[in-house]
């Protein structure tokens, strides 16, 4: 496993970070995103999607659970946030994580377990009013 940490100033150095690891996805991987609300985890999915070449408005899909956005791979975006862990187990999200697309769960620790497949965890943390600290934990070998 490889360790980066990063500091980002402001949105758009996040989604630049975002781009950066989208192009690196391949089928099949998923990537977990950890951190408080406002941590900036929704501004990386979008420099991810558009590292995976999705074309659209990309938003959180709080409410609806998942967003499919079509790009170089199908991308599943999962927002786990009004969840409880009870909740998302009852989900039947296994086949978002079978290798079909890319899938990026935001609140991620509502998960019970790893999703198999896990490529990239991805921790947000606030250091300042636009800046952030985050480190990326990179399981491919």
């Amino acid at each position: 496993m490889k360790k980066r940490s990063l500091i980002t100033n402001g949105p758009g150095h996040t989604i630049l970070l975002g781009r950066s690891l989208g192009r690196s996805l391949v089928k099949g991987d998923v990537v977990l995103l950890y951190g408080p609300l406002g941590s900036g985890k929704t501004v990386l999915v979008k420099g991810i999607c558009a590292g995976l070449k999705v074309k659209g408005l990309v938003k959180s899909p709080s409410f609806v659970i998942v967003n499919e956005y079509e790009g170089r791979w199908p991308v599943f975006h999962i927002d786990l946030y009004r969840l409880s862990h009870r909740e998302v187990r009852n989900l039947k999200l296994d086949e978002y994580f079978d290798g079909d697309g890319v899938a990026v769960v935001e609140w991620a620790e509502r998960l019970a377990v790893v999703p198999q497949g896990t490529t990239l965890k991805v921790c947000l943390r606030h250091v300042g009013p636009r800046t952030r600290r985050i480190r990326v934990y990179d399981f491919r070998d």
